[in-house]
């Protein structure tokens, strides 16, 4: 018998100063049966960094053709493309083409990737590679819970996030391409 998805229940009071978002948002994520909570953890991350209306998870690990997010304008056309974890140059750059924007946000040991393959599409403009450093996302991970409300702070490139009980702050890196900018 195949293994279910397992429902995660969010809600997002997001304070985005350095793009002008605000927002309250609530929605329901499923986590693959070899999903991670870290890699869970990023896609609710990702989503509220780059928060818009249109913004959706797609099936990611159980479709290779689909982003972990992406933002699907009202005609259909990807807006931007967005992957997390550790992604090989070939889908980057097949996801680069298929939308103005592309964004990476990386977790785990991405020392070797950044040198074997970041190189590979550095040359690409509109790609974005941001890095959530491991013992943070780790910390965040844990209070993943099957119903969570979390309030999220995003300022000079840095998250704030809260479960009303404690704050964990995450220092974005980017390590290609520029931080996200209002785009509403």
């Amino acid at each position: 018998m195949a293994l279910q998805a397992t429902p995660y229940k969010i809600s997002l009071d997001i304070s985005d100063t350095d793009r002008g978002v605000y927002e309250s948002v609530k929605f329901t994520v499923a986590r693959h049966p070899s999903e991670t909570e870290l890699r869970l953890a990023s896609r609710v991350l990702a989503y509220a960094m780059f928060y818009h209306p249109h913004l959706a998870f797609g099936r990611g690990l159980s479709d290779t053709d689909e982003a972990a997010l992406w933002e699907i304008d009202l005609t259909g056309e990807i807006q931007h493309w967005i992957d997390v974890g550790l992604p090989d140059a070939a889908r980057v750059i097949k996801a680069s083409r298929r939308a103005p924007k592309m964004s990476v946000v990386v977790y785990g040991n991405a020392r070797l990737w950044r040198e074997k393959v970041l190189p590979k599409f550095a040359h690409l403009n509109n790609v974005n590679v941001f890095v959530l450093p491991q013992n943070e996302l780790a910390e965040i991970a844990e209070k993943l819970h099957r119903s969570t409300h979390w309030g999220v702070m995003i300022s000079d490139g840095q998250l704030y996030i809260s479960d009303g009980d404690e704050q964990v702050i995450v220092a974005l890196e980017c390590w290609h391409g520029e931080m996200p900018e209002a785009s509403l």
